[in-house]
């Protein structure tokens, strides 16, 4: 069963960057659909960015298109998201998910596997 943990969130100044990592462990992600999403406090979940398992950018929603991008290192069994030009309302937990290729959906399917979810704050 694949476990996922996210790290490089934290504090960050309205229009500054950032970059997240999730790394993969008991199981390659290689022939996973992987993706990034956030819940800021009082909203719901929503998807950020899902990249396809060769890498292909399935989605990126639209209030981080241009800013965000999503990538994959299949080798190192890892996903990574670069934020830049963040905002305040960015504000959320980011957790990296995975759901196997033959059975993702993308952008409202269910995905199997999270990671515990890293906070990244932006201040005005």
């Amino acid at each position: 069963q694949v476990q996922l943990k996210e790290s490089g969130g934290g504090l960050v100044q309205a229009g500054g960057s950032m970059g997240l990592s999730c790394a993969a462990s008991r199981g390659t992600i290689s022939s996973y659909v992987v993706a990034w999403f956030r819940q800021a406090p009082m909203k719901e979940r929503e998807l950020v960015a899902a990249i396809s398992s060769l890498g292909r950018t399935l989605y990126v929603a639209s209030n981080v298109k241009g800013r965000f991008t999503i990538s994959r290192n299949n080798a190192l069994n890892q996903l990574y998201l670069q934020m830049s030009s963040l905002k305040p309302e960015d504000t959320a937990v980011y957790y990296c998910a995975a759901q196997h290729e033959t059975k993702a959906t993308v952008p409202n399917g269910r995905f199997a596997y999270w990671g515990q979810g890293t906070q990244v704050t932006v201040s005005s």
